[in-house]
């Protein structure tokens, strides 16, 4: 990615930030006592109009803000550390060019969207629970609201465990006799039915573009496990058939899986669909560990180290206060890095195996980010396991960096940089 279309999106703010004597410091090193409600603090405060910046690679990805007497309290309340500082002695040594370090100025509280059906499924979704425990508001949205054309709405969207492909997340092997299994079919028939669709595939696909263009117009998507190479994948396969007949009634088009058109997609490339119904993998994308790896304790991943300066976006999504993230397990639980396409940014990948755990990249005008895996604080979450309780992970680094994409669309835009 170029470096003009980077500060196109965000360029620093050096030199540019007026000078605040007595700020308030949220600190998001190992002294933040819950990483994951200073975000929802942070939100807070840009809700109420109080000027808010963000620290890059200062003190894990520090927030300076104004002090107020209600954000004090706020931040009692909800169990954030805080401290004092003298905000213009802050800006100016983050803003030293001698360090890897910036400002970047956010301007407002992103209206978020999440896309996740009403039906209540037994598996929890990593960002509604994130969301939920950080006290940042968000609104579900569907298919409905979708093809109605109400993500101009929003600044942000995240897409919960959908499969983008109408094959029910490929669990037909496992759990088609299963009630709830049975009630998301007829529902999404129907749906698809109401919409004038044949089959919930077709319904999936306009469903895909649609968010696809949403981005393109300067949207911002995030997307986990499953939700990010079904997405990919309804998007190449338009027009073809790549349902076996056991879901949809029908057979696989001859020659689809050679067939895929990947100038279609956002982040993938050179995959190929894997049609068995009895087999829980959309495509070849998945790069899970290898077997001798498959524990909490051997699995980990490492952040990327981004210039500050030249590249806030992936500064920005990588903000941590550790370098190396333990690894967990999804439907989707790696990315194979020779299918990125050019454009594509890794922000983290397994040293041991090379595989892509986080990206980013651009799509029009907008951004996109897909994390790998369905629940960071869970290795190997099951389908019928109680939800994580995020009150015994505040400081989870994995959480972490879904919820600095919740802050990613509040960044202040600027002009080019020439």
């Amino acid at each position: 990615m170029s470096r003009l279309l980077l500060t196109a999106f965000c360029t620093l703010l050096t030199g540019l930030l007026p000078a605040r004597a007595q700020d308030v410091l949220i600190p998001m090193d190992e002294a933040q006592g819950d990483h994951l409600r200073a975000y929802g603090a942070v939100y807070w405060a840009l809700d109420h109009g109080l000027q808010v910046d963000w620290l890059l690679n200062v003190r894990g990805g520090a927030f300076l803000a104004e002090a107020a007497p209600e954000f004090e309290t706020e931040l009692r309340v909800r169990g954030v550390s805080f401290e004092g500082a003298n905000g213009a002695a802050v800006l100016a040594q983050a803003e030293s060019p001698a360090a890897n370090t910036s400002v970047v100025r956010l301007e407002k509280a992103p209206k978020i969207a999440v896309y996740a059906p009403k039906q209540t499924l037994p598996w929890d979704d990593a960002v509604l629970l994130a969301l939920t425990y950080a006290e940042v508001p968000y609104e579900q949205v569907y298919d409905d609201d979708i093809l109605a054309g109400r993500l101009s709405e929003f600044d942000w969207v995240h897409l919960h465990h959908e499969d983008f492909t109408g094959q029910y997340g490929k669990f037909y092997a496992s759990y088609r006799g299963q009630a709830w299994y049975q009630q998301q079919q007829l529902e999404a028939e129907a749906a698809a039915r109401a919409h004038g669709f044949a089959k919930v595939p077709e319904l999936k696909l306009a469903v895909a573009e649609a968010i696809k263009s949403y981005v393109e117009g300067g949207g911002f998507l995030f997307a986990m496990c499953s939700g990010t190479d079904t997405f990919d994948l309804a998007l190449a396969a338009a027009g073809l058939d790549i349902v076996p007949p056991e879901i949809d009634g029908d057979g696989v088009m001859p020659g689809a899986a050679d067939a895929l058109d990947f100038s279609r997609t956002l982040a993938f490339q050179d995959f190929r669909p894997i049609l068995n119904p009895m087999e829980y993998e959309h495509s070849d994308l998945d790069a899970p560990p290898p077997p001798a790896l498959r524990n909490p304790l051997a699995d980990y991943f490492t952040l990327f180290d981004f210039s500050a300066v030249w590249d806030p976006v992936p500064t920005m999504l990588t903000q941590n206060h550790v370098a190396s993230v333990r690894g967990f397990m999804g439907q989707t639980t790696a990315f194979r890095a020779d299918a990125l396409k050019p454009g594509v940014v890794v922000l983290a990948e397994s040293p041991a195996t090379g595989a892509v755990r986080y990206l980013y990249g651009p799509a029009g005008q907008g951004f996109f980010a897909f994390y790998a895996g369905h629940d960071p604080e869970d290795y190997q979450h099951f389908v019928g396991d109680p939800p994580t309780d995020l009150a015994l992970h505040k400081t989870s680094p994995g959480y972490r960096l879904i919820l600095n994409n919740v802050l990613f669309p509040a960044a202040k835009k600027q002009k080019q940089k020439t």
